[in-house]
Formats: structure tokens, sequence, C-alpha cells
């Protein structure tokens, strides 16, 4: 089965947050439908977050499960730092 071209979309910028989340030692699991990035400290499953990618008038969008945004789509390097802090910080 193929997705919209809006799921494909989406699961790119997932993808792109991903590979930074990684790099930043956090670990990563990407669900398929609705397409969303669960993103865990790898040493304590209990600190995660799922963030999910939309598009909004300005472009796409990562945006945080509560649906505040957390970065441009086109910037995944910025929005991986944010998460990164938040999941840090608890």
């Amino acid at each position: 089965m193929s997705g919209t071209p809006r799921e494909h979309t989406r699961t790119y910028y997932l993808g792109k947050l991903a590979e930074e989340l990684e790099e930043r030692g956090l670990a990563t699991s990407l669900r398929a439908y609705p397409p969303a990035l669960r993103v865990c400290d790898p040493d304590n499953a209990m600190l995660a977050e799922t963030v999910d990618c939309v598009p909004l008038s300005d472009g796409w969008f990562y945006r945080w499960s509560w649906g505040e945004v957390v970065g441009l789509a086109d910037d995944p390097a910025l929005a991986a730092q944010r998460i990164a802090q938040v999941i840090a910080a608890r």
C-alpha cells in the first residue's frame, strides 16, 4: 500500500529528524500510520516523546504530541536540539 504524497513528505521530514536525534544519542522509532516519531533516551525509555510533522501556512513543521510547534521541518538540526533539551530536562 502506498501512502499519499502528504504522508511521504511527512515520513521524509521525520526521517531527517531521526538522523539528527540519533547523532545526539537519542533512540527513535518511526510509526508508519499516521507517521510520527517516538524519541527516547536509550538509557531510560520512560524519558520519551512523540513528534509528528504537519503542513501549516508557512510550510512543514515538527510538532509535539500536545500540539505545540517544535520547529520548521526544513531545519531538523534545530528541532532535534530542542527535543534533546526537553528530554534531557525530564
